[in-house]
């Protein structure tokens, strides 16, 4: 248990269930926040607590709507302007990620707007979970502490014993991530070669490796609509594997995400608690990141390393 006479920990609206279960393992209870919403749609933040002097961690995933980080944004600079020592914005699940480059002519980098937007209110750290792009911890100014969903994700894949084990990618862009689970538990790596006709929507897509009469588990760092996992997993199931599994930091399932995951060969989908999913579905099944962020935390307010968490 940390002493808690430096820091405070505080929690948006929609992140609030995740800040109370880092606060239970911390042994410290969540700061005071008011956020006061208006007719209109606006709302304003305001400290219920003193928190002059203090390190203030403020837990916020900025998913969709908007208003997420809006109100990030607001915790920061009220943060700011109470005088807190140190502002360390603790976001499970970074939105705006996949906005990483120009991928054509004419697009905003989002990710690097948000990082932007993020330091201009004031934060002097970033806390984060398997973003999209490894590069975008280099878009902020102020240190980032990049942790991994796999430090949850692989004991959970041991504990299931599976014989025959195979682990895939649904596309060549998440080949690193994967890799490096099959290296962590020994066994082969498959890949999926896709195409898509248009955003969220994939065209075609062909297996790259041997998956028959083998228990595949694919792992992804996000599943939007799971139009692509779902997809894989027919694929593979239809090519003679005998079980296929799937493993994802962030549970965004956009509909008709869900609908898709029943309906499909997946036998389940593992997701972390960064993101709050209300949807009914039988297949799918959440690992909590809490101690993980908690013990991140602590190790930031006592100055000590963080990259002996990391499993890969």
């Amino acid at each position: 248990m940390l002493e808690n006479n430096s820091f405070l920990v505080f929690s948006g609206t929609k992140t609030k269930y995740l800040a109370e279960k880092i606060c239970s393992s911390l042994g410290c209870p969540l700061g005071k926040l008011l956020i006061t919403r208006f007719s209109d749609g606006e709302f304003a933040v305001s400290y219920e607590e003193s928190i002059r002097g203090r390190d203030v961690f403020l837990v916020q995933s900025t998913f969709p709507n908007s208003d997420n980080l809006m109100e990030l944004l607001l915790m920061i600079d009220a943060a700011k302007r109470a005088s807190a020592r140190h502002i360390i914005a603790v976001i499970p699940y970074f939105g705006w990620a996949r906005q990483d480059r120009k991928d054509k002519p004419r697009v905003s980098i989002g990710a690097k707007l948000v990082a932007d937007l993020l330091s201009v209110a004031g934060i002097d750290r970033v806390i984060t979970m398997d973003l999209h792009a490894d590069q975008i911890q280099g878009f902020f100014d102020v240190p980032v502490d990049h942790l991994y969903a796999s430090g949850v994700i692989l004991p959970y894949l041991q504990q299931l014993q599976l014989e025959d084990m195979v682990i895939a990618s649904p596309d060549v862009g998440g080949s690193k991530r994967a890799n490096a689970y099959a290296k962590y538990l020994h066994c082969p790596l498959v890949l999926c070669n896709k195409t898509r006709a248009r955003a969220n929507v994939v065209e075609s897509m062909q297996i790259i490796g041997d998956v028959e009469g083998k228990n595949v588990i694919i792992i992804d760092d996000m599943v939007d609509t799971a139009g692509t996992i779902t997809k894989a997993a027919d694929i593979m199931k239809n090519a003679g594997a005998k079980s296929v599994r799937a493993c994802a930091s962030h549970c965004v399932m956009s509909d008709p995400a869900s609908e898709r995951v029943q309906e499909s060969a997946l036998e389940e989908i593992v997701f972390t608690d960064s993101i709050p999913y209300s949807m009914k579905c039988s297949k799918v099944r959440f690992l909590s990141v809490a101690d993980m962020f908690a013990e991140t935390i602590r190790r930031v307010v006592s100055n000590e390393s963080i990259s002996s968490q990391y499993l890969v």
